[in-house]
């Protein structure tokens, strides 16, 4: 009996103890969903990354994480059993809101700048096949002015009547004259981001006044940007950080080679003709450019009109007695000029007829009393 009584008392210890280890134990998450959201992350970082801003690290500057580092982050705080609080769960929500879903710019609209684009992506994959995820599509090539992030309709509904309210400034900026933007030779940051450069000239100054514009109109009405650093206006058409995986190949910079030979390579002018506000993860449009929520044109014609118009108006209307002695020196110049033509004609086939008398003068009639 007290055998059995020691065997049912270490059995009860054993199931105790079994219960404790499984409670102390975490749920394990199926590896489909670990799948599932890794390729929700790298969906999201890769329609951020087709925004060709300044900066090759833009994310991790302005304190937003990529996929790979948020899950490394995630790993470490399971291994040293940290338990993340509610205010660590608050300050998450607050970075993944502040992110830029918006963004101001001027499209790429001469397909001799886009023909060019293709033409130096196709070398650059002869050179380096690996490199094709890192291309940005041609049909969304564009400058980008202006990032934001619009969380409500009701943001985005005052972003869009902000930069409509800027067509009329942005229009006494430009003068009426046109904004050619010429592209020549390839340049890039940190070897991560290449991007085909503008050359100096006036037009640069012109596109950052409008660059500041916007800016400052956004920022007045309580839309902040969020990209702190000096306006560099760039056309990029590569970024590593499109394709993570490249790192895992071996691909982590760029190799200078690769563009030595595009230093001096002419793209062709871009003649600005409208500012944009797009959103960076609607559906793109048709013609593969980004989903445009409001649309500022450069209509150069109507302007060059308004000041002819403007100039006929200050131009002071003539009085009666200047068009009658308008009128008057027309009859006479008239009547001179055919006089003249008679005589030449009278010279030529000899004396004129008595009876007869020049165009427009009296004639004379002989009358027998």
């Amino acid at each position: 009996m007290d055998e059995v009584n020691n065997n049912s008392v270490s059995t009860q210890k054993d199931t105790t103890k079994e219960v404790k280890k499984a409670k102390r134990q975490p749920k394990k998450v199926s590896g489909r969903k670990k799948k599932k959201k890794q390729k929700e992350a790298e969906s999201a970082c890769s329609l951020m990354a087709e925004l060709p801003f300044a900066g090759a690290e833009v994310w991790t500057e302005l304190g937003f994480s990529s996929a790979e580092s948020s899950t490394k982050k995630k790993r470490k705080r399971g291994d040293s059993g940290r338990v993340e609080s509610e205010e660590d769960g608050d300050k998450k929500k607050k970075k993944e809101a502040a992110r830029p879903n918006y963004f101001v710019s001027v499209p790429i609209t001469n397909p001799e700048i886009k023909r060019a684009v293709e033409d130096v992506q196709k070398l650059l994959l002869e050179k380096d096949c690996r490199l094709s995820r890192a291309l940005i599509p041609v049909g969304t090539l564009h400058i980008t002015l202006l990032v934001t992030h619009l969380s409500t309709q009701e943001q985005l509904d005052l972003a869009a009547s902000t930069l409509s309210e800027l067509e009329s400034p942005l229009n006494t900026l430009l003068g009426g004259r046109r904004l050619i933007l010429p592209f020549c030779g390839v340049g890039h940051f940190k070897h991560e981001v290449a991007f085909v450069q503008i050359t100096d000239g006036e037009h640069l100054t012109t596109l950052t006044l409008m660059a500041e514009s916007i800016r400052k109109a956004f920022e007045e009405r309580g839309i902040l940007s969020g990209d702190d650093k000096a306006f560099k206006p760039h056309l990029t058409f590569l970024k590593l950080s499109r394709a993570p995986k490249l790192r895992k190949q071996g691909v982590k910079k760029l190799d200078p080679a690769l563009f030595s030979e595009f230093e001096g390579r002419v793209f062709g002018d871009e003649c600005v003709c409208r500012v944009d506000l797009c959103s960076m993860l609607k559906k793109k449009s048709a013609d593969g450019y980004y989903h445009r929520e409001k649309s500022v044109s450069f209509n150069l014609l109507q302007s060059r009109q308004r000041a002819t118009r403007t100039s006929v108006k200050k131009a002071p209307a003539p009085d009666d007695e200047e068009l009658v002695s308008l009128s008057k020196r027309l009859v006479e110049d008239a009547v001179l000029r055919a006089v003249q033509q008679y005589m030449e004609e009278t010279q030529q086939n000899g004396a004129a007829p008595r009876d007869e008398a020049p165009p427009g003068a009296p004639s004379k009639l002989n009358t027998t009393k």
